[in-house]
């Protein structure tokens, strides 16, 4: 009995806790409002911080990416970068020349960017999507009707980054405007990836 409970408390000793990291929150085109589930795990999490950029309903990649770096770098804390919708392109970009730092990614509704039906026009700026593997775990998160993704495209970038694939049903682009405002269920998956960290 003793050495279930060494090994336990050992396999607790080697498991993230969100405290210990630092929480950069990569929102995608227009920023996440009020009532987005970022917005509010960003409240609820002491270590939890925003990229701001500049130009929210005018993305440039370059930018976009620069202050994803820029996020990165001043980081006193492992990282873990949790992106919704186009925060999804910039964090993955912004790791391709170095990730030292980052410790996980928690990747919600990537957008297809190399569609050219997408809207608005200047998305497709972001695309296409590096096909690496990414240097850490990370978690994909789609949806079957999301309006802005292909849920296969979704899927076979997540497994081309090596991450683990959670298919989210319909839940459209999960965001505040599907229904996904506080996004509990969301929380949980987040909580259980910190612990596979």
């Amino acid at each position: 009995m003793r050495r279930i409970d060494n090994r336990r408390q050992n396999a607790d000793l080697r498991r993230m806790k969100i405290k210990e990291a630092e929480i950069l929150i990569v929102p995608g085109y227009t920023n996440s409002g009020p009532n987005h589930w970022q917005t509010r795990w960003q409240a609820k999490m002491a270590t939890a911080r925003r990229v701001e950029q500049a130009e929210w309903a005018k993305p440039v990649r370059e930018d976009w990416v620069a202050r994803v770096r820029e996020e990165i770098a001043r980081a006193h804390k492992p990282v873990v970068l949790v992106g919704h919708s186009l925060g999804v392109a910039a964090a993955v970009h912004a790791v391709q020349d170095g990730a030292e730092n980052v410790r996980g990614g928690f990747f919600v509704a990537p957008p297809d960017v190399a569609n050219p039906s997408i809207r608005p026009k200047h998305l497709m700026t972001f695309g296409p999507y590096p096909r690496d593997p990414l240097p850490f775990p990370s978690f994909v998160i789609a949806s079957r009707n999301d309006p802005f993704s292909d849920f296969e495209q979704a899927s076979d970038i997540a497994a081309s980054w090596g991450s683990f694939f959670v298919d989210a049903g319909e839940s459209g682009h999960i965001n505040a405007e599907s229904g996904h405002g506080p996004w509990p269920e969301g929380l949980m998956v987040f909580a259980e990836f910190m612990k596979r960290l």
